[in-house]
């Protein structure tokens, strides 16, 4: 006798084999930026000043270009949900010309980092060498684009592995360059820290052309010859309708932590350590259900695509309880020890017993933080994406960040000011994403991929 049929069950098994890879995607891109640091670190303490500082910059442009690439989430899933090979292809295509096209005024951006950096009132002795570095890395920037690109594609048909093993053999390539271009290993010249933003910047490359390679089956029938489909313009408006609304999303939400990591310097380096341990722990969690969000994405398009009203409202839910769960466990771990996992990134009592302040305020933060993530995620499956962006705007700019200053600055609170204004933004962010997510679900699958 066969089985009963489990949908709730199948939806989650589907949703995880698809969220597991793409966690270990993000994990392994936040790593390439962490190696960059831990041997910047090894050479000098100005050296590790200058990509800090630069990877600030850097990341808070290509935030904004990646979530404009990341409008192919819907197109794509939603093709590939209504077996709609052709259309397919072209979105990818036209992805790799829109990543193209963008790569133009990001690397002027990279450019002009030095008068930026330096009108924002950094250190004088530090922007030069944050200036040089992200210059250097701006030659990463068109794969890192292109990188997007695939990598959303194969979200969409469900094909993660060949983007796992780029990642991580990118991981090992940045490692070995890192150590030959700070310190002049091997014959290599001495660059310091711009030789860890050459060393990125060409683990991009390699990241890139492996995932090329590796994906040539998977996506041999979107690799075809371009058709006079790709030279339309409406389609690519269309794409900017999508995309720029999630680079906003994304960007407010990137510039907001940015901002309160500025305010904490303000009340000195061990609060801002203190901030910084907090911090650490709490985007190493955010992964997960980032990698949720990413595969329900993907879930959502598909079901959408099938005109599946049902499977899309399944999809959805299970996204959401899924995400929400990991991140109750996440908050458990930070009420119950947070002086143990503060105790893994420094020895120092004054340090520790500030962090140890905030991370029982992060454990109330990471449920909202998890739910926002996924509803993020759901609604760029169901080409909503204008009103997350305002919701992060309102949530974070409006509400959040004044709050957070206020009690830090004039109701006494210090640093747990700034943090229980960041959980009454994400609390505010997580409720309205999932009331949209409920009126968006709430009406007929709308399709939103003509090709």
């Amino acid at each position: 006798m066969p089985a009963p049929p489990r949908p709730v069950v199948d939806e989650l098994a589907a949703l995880l084999r698809l969220a597991g890879p793409v966690v270990t995607v993000q994990l392994g891109l936040m790593l390439m930026g962490t190696v960059d640091t831990i041997v910047v670190g090894h050479h000098s303490p100005g050296a590790l000043a200058a990509v800090t500082l630069g990877n600030a910059y850097q990341w808070a442009l290509l935030v904004v270009g990646q979530g404009i690439v990341m409008s192919l989430d819907p197109l794509i899933a939603q093709s590939v949900g209504a077996g709609d090979r052709a259309a397919v292809s072209w979105w990818f295509q036209r992805g790799l010309v829109l990543a193209l096209a963008l790569t133009g005024p990001f690397f002027l951006a990279f450019q002009l980092a030095e008068p930026v950096l330096a009108s924002m009132g950094q250190p004088p002795e530090t922007v030069p060498v944050a200036a040089a570095w992200t210059r250097a890395m701006s030659w990463g920037v068109l794969p890192f684009f292109a990188f997007v690109a695939m990598r959303q594609t194969l979200q969409a048909m469900n094909v993660v592995r060949p983007v796992v093993i780029a990642v991580v053999l990118a991981n090992a390539v940045n490692l070995l360059i890192d150590w030959m271009l700070v310190f002049g290993r091997l014959g290599a010249p001495a660059l310091g820290a711009v030789g860890s933003g050459y060393a990125t910047s060409i683990s991009r490359w390699v990241m890139t052309l492996l995932l090329a390679l590796g994906t040539a089956p998977a996506l041999a029938e979107v690799w075809r010859r371009p058709t006079r489909e790709l030279r339309a313009l409406a389609p690519y408006a269309r794409m900017l309708a999508l995309g720029v609304p999630i680079g906003l999303q994304m960007g407010l939400e990137v510039w907001v932590f940015m901002t309160v990591s500025v305010m904490m310097g303000w009340m000195g380096e061990r609060v801002l350590a203190a901030h910084q341990i907090a911090m650490n722990l709490a985007s190493l969690s955010f992964m997960v259900p980032l990698g949720i969000g990413a595969a329900a994405a993907a879930r959502v398009g598909q079901a959408i695509g099938r005109r599946d009203a049902a499977g899309t409202r399944r999809a959805a839910l299970t996204a959401l309880a899924a995400g929400a769960s990991v991140m109750a466990i996440s908050a458990a771990a930070f009420a119950l020890a947070p002086r143990l996992l503060s105790r893994i990134f420094t020895d120092d009592e004054e340090v520790l017993a500030l962090a140890a302040t905030l991370l029982p305020i992060a454990a109330l933060f990471q449920v909202f933080d998890g739910t926002q993530a996924v509803g993020g995620g759901i609604l760029r499956g169901a080409a909503d994406t204008r009103v997350a962006a305002v919701i992060n705007f309102v949530g974070y700019w409006v509400l959040g960040l004044p709050v957070g200053a206020w009690l830090t600055f004039r109701a006494g609170w210090g640093p747990r000011g700034l943090w229980s204004g960041l959980t009454v933004g994400l609390m505010i962010v997580a409720l309205l994403l999932v009331a949209r997510v409920a009126r968006t679900l709430g009406r007929p699958p709308r399709m939103e991929v003509a090709s």
